[in-house]
């Protein structure tokens, strides 16, 4: 299948030092506890949970996979007790709407024999799992720095569009700083946050497109916060831009690498299958008891022309 991890899949997770041993169960029954599609990303977690649930069924006769979405961190909360109290899940697969909130249901039903994967927002007390998935943020930064720093030849402006301010985003943006203060014929003109919204993503490019006469490379750290940016210099009528690189793999980006746009040449992963990856990770280590690692790390990859194709799904809504 398409969407299964490859060989680099886990290569934070080491066995021998970090395993988390599950015992065997041919029967188990896996609640998957998810935000609600409220933007392109977490729409694509939606659809990849719910995909995953019909293979993982189909893949493990007698496993049992509940998927819930909530559009709030209480809701989710409320959510996690129902599935171990009435659903009497033994296993459970998170992505937290919220760290802090979500810590304490967590860990009361961890405490109750409940195997916990946590994916991608980690939990604040990590007692509280028993193994934890998620993409390469440091990584995502690096991998677009160095795209961006190829394709200048090592020379020109650069403006960056950073998201919500959390500790992902510091990662990310720390780790594209660090190639670019490598390369010293690259001068970043300023970091704004766009939030990872496009429509603030418009606003703080329209401001960068006013102040700044000649702007080589957009970093947008985001696909929905590269639409904002496009749309704004298309607007502005500015042909000085060379590239517009945004991440997280979504259809649209992806498709517009594989069509060869002149602007939009290449993307990053930070994809919503991680949610599938974290599912059957989990899935394969309970029922055959395999020792699943305490810490799994996607890696962040450079989405091209050569290999767009088989990062492109068309049916996801992201």
């Amino acid at each position: 299948m398409k969407f299964l991890p490859r060989a680099a899949l886990v290569l934070a997770g080491l066995l021998a030092a970090a395993g988390c041993f599950a015992q065997a169960n041919p029967k188990p029954v896996m609640g998957v506890s998810i935000p609600s599609a409220t933007h392109g990303w977490a729409g694509g977690v939606v659809y990849w949970a719910n995909r995953t649930k019909a293979e993982l069924e189909k893949e493990f006769p007698g496993i049992k996979v509940i998927v819930k979405t909530a559009g709030s961190a209480s809701e989710q909360a409320n959510q996690v007790q129902d599935l171990q109290t009435v659903n009497k899940i033994d296993t459970l697969v998170i992505l937290p709407f919220e760290s802090a909130p979500l810590t304490q249901p967590v860990a009361q039903v961890k405490n109750k024999g409940v195997f916990v994967t946590v994916v991608d927002r980690g939990l604040t007390d990590t007692s509280a799992q028993n193994a934890y998935v998620a993409g390469d943020n440091p990584g995502f930064g690096k991998v677009a720095g160095e795209y961006v720093v190829k394709t200048l030849g090592g020379k020109g402006n650069v403006v960056i569009l950073r998201g919500i301010p959390t500790v992902i985003d510091n990662q990310r943006v720390d780790a594209f700083n660090a190639v670019m203060k490598a390369n010293p014929g690259i001068q970043v003109l300023d970091a704004k946050h766009g939030n990872w919204n496009r429509d603030d993503a418009f606003k703080v490019m329209q401001d960068y497109l006013t102040r700044f006469k000649q702007i080589d490379a957009v970093w947008a750290s985001d696909d929905d916060m590269a639409v904002g940016v496009q749309k704004a210099i298309e607007q502005a009528r500015r042909t000085d831009i060379k590239l517009v690189l945004g991440g997280a793999g979504s259809k649209e980006y992806v498709k517009k690498v594989m069509d060869g746009d002149k602007v939009v040449t290449a993307d990053v992963t930070y994809s919503p299958r991680m949610i599938a990856d974290a599912m059957r990770l989990t899935a394969t280590s309970r029922v055959k008891g395999n020792p699943m690692p305490a810490t799994t790390i996607l890696p962040s990859e450079l989405i091209t022309k050569d290999n767009a194709s088989k990062y492109y799904f068309p049916d996801s809504p992201f």
